[in-house]
């Protein structure tokens, strides 16, 4: 019928317009008032399915270790300011993602195995600390993290993990005979672990954000023509 014609030759131009705008072409006024409109929610669903930096793992771990923070304030009072931690530093600090210059790919393989590293700091948190609450919760959640991110690389066999022997040196080099000083290099691993993940999301969402900017306008325009053919 000239009807459904008219509309699905409607919603191919719109279509063609959107493209020419990833392309950086000009559009049109009417294309351009369109896209101007409130998003539905719809679209936004179509965007997030599936991205690494929408797993819930990232907000579970950072909810927990977000409360380090009272954790270490009721232990040392007023002795000390709970960002002191920023300053202090111990063996090993896993590197973060930049936030440029630094391929996708490359970015997942350096936030795996920094993870696959904090298993083994944590250890260092449980023998200071028995049964603490936030590293009970996050370890498996971590692992889950670590498993989501190599299921999202091309290469996932390049993800190296600590041999044992290297993680009984990590643990060996982090000891001290002072007790405070144990004491501290235990809570800067649960403030260190929060910065890197927190950092860790930023850097994956920008790396999603570039291919997913105009999925979120093509792919619904792409089932509306299916639904019309």
């Amino acid at each position: 019928p000239l009807c459904t014609e008219a509309k699905f030759l409607s919603t191919l131009t719109l279509l063609t317009a959107l493209l020419l705008c990833a392309l950086g072409a000009p559009v049109e006024t009417e294309v351009t008032d369109i896209l101007a409109g409130d998003s539905s929610g719809e679209e936004e669903d179509v965007v997030t399915h599936g991205l690494l930096s929408a797993s819930p793992f990232w907000g579970l771990i950072l909810g927990a270790t977000a409360r380090h923070q009272k954790e270490f304030e009721e232990e040392f009072k007023s002795e000390m300011t709970y960002y002191y931690l920023d300053n202090y530093r111990f063996p090993a600090i896993p590197a973060g993602c930049p936030t440029s210059n630094f391929s996708k790919e490359a970015c997942l393989k350096r936030l795996a195995e920094g993870l696959n590293t904090y298993m083994v700091l944590l250890m260092y948190v449980e023998q200071e600390y028995p049964n603490n609450a936030i590293v009970m919760e996050i370890k498996p959640y971590n692992i889950r993290l670590i498993n989501l991110i190599k299921e999202k690389m091309k290469n996932p066999r390049l993800v190296t993990n600590m041999t044992s022997s290297q993680q009984e040196k990590l643990l060996s080099d982090l000891n001290n005979p002072i007790p405070f000083e144990r004491k501290m290099t235990a809570h800067c691993i649960l403030r260190q672990f929060h910065n890197f993940l927190r950092d860790g999301i930023v850097a994956v969402r920008k790396r999603e954000r570039g291919r997913t900017s105009h999925e979120g306008l093509i792919l619904p325009l792409l089932q509306t023509m299916n639904r019309q053919l």
